[in-house]
């Protein structure tokens, strides 16, 4: 059960089930309304600092941090970029960012799902990323709860690969409705499984028809320079 915000399964005695129920909604609304006004928080933070904030999600596995990894790479020297890790624990993620000479912080949640604005806002402190820079979130690996929270980011930015299967977007919805990024991962695989780039945009444009869409091989590089342009151009405005 995650501890922030109790997305587990609790079982209760039918005759309190109403009001333990309405117990629960009300927590929520307290635990989201906070969080809000935190992210309200980071969001004036990054507009007053001119920091590009991209909340990174995904189910585990997807590639997330190979995408971070070969985005360091690619524009080492160009723009200035931070990182925060999240994840329930050890340090593994941001010790690869950090190899590559980017600023990281690692969040443990220990038994949460997720990140939370607040988290986010002691992290930005310890960061403190530069005028002008990119921060990426790189949230804990859950389609579900992380599509909760508000981190004040820029952009919300949705990580599919190819080996998931194309029906993701369709069995977790309200992930992908509420991202405004899709980044369609491993495409190198493509002849090796059952999937179509086309089949998934299809997919998510579904549930969201405003998405923007980047195909790419974060291991091999096809497709990462559309990804690239597109940070440059977004550091730069």
């Amino acid at each position: 059960m995650c501890t922030t915000c109790g997305c587990g399964n609790t079982h209760h005695h039918h005759h309190h089930h109403d009001d333990d129920r309405a117990e629960e909604i009300r927590l929520e609304a307290d635990i989201l309304g906070r969080n809000d006004a935190f992210a309200a928080a980071n969001r004036e933070w990054f507009a007053g600092h001119g920091v590009k904030a991209f909340n990174i999600v995904s189910s585990p596995g997807s590639g997330k941090t190979s995408l971070l990894e070969a985005t360091a790479e690619a524009l080492r020297g160009q723009v200035e970029m931070a990182v925060i890790e999240g994840d329930q624990a050890t340090d593994n993620d941001a010790d690869r960012i950090k190899a590559l000479g980017v600023n990281a912080v690692q969040i443990n949640t220990r038994n949460g799902c997720h990140l939370d604005a607040h988290m986010v806002g002691h992290a930005v402190e310890k960061l403190d990323p530069p005028t002008g820079s990119l921060l990426f979130i790189e949230n804990v690996g859950n389609l579900v709860c992380p599509a909760m929270f508000d981190l004040g980011e820029t952009a919300r930015v949705v990580v599919i690969s190819v080996t998931e299967g194309d029906d993701k977007p369709l069995k977790y919805p309200y992930m992908f409705e509420s991202a405004q990024i899709c980044v369609i991962n491993k495409i190198d695989l493509l002849p090796y499984v059952d999937s179509d780039i086309e089949r998934i945009k299809r997919n998510v444009l579904s549930v969201n028809p405003a998405m923007r869409f980047f195909a790419l091989s974060a291991t091999k590089g096809p497709g990462m320079d559309s990804w690239l342009d597109f940070l440059t151009a977004g550091a730069q405005q």
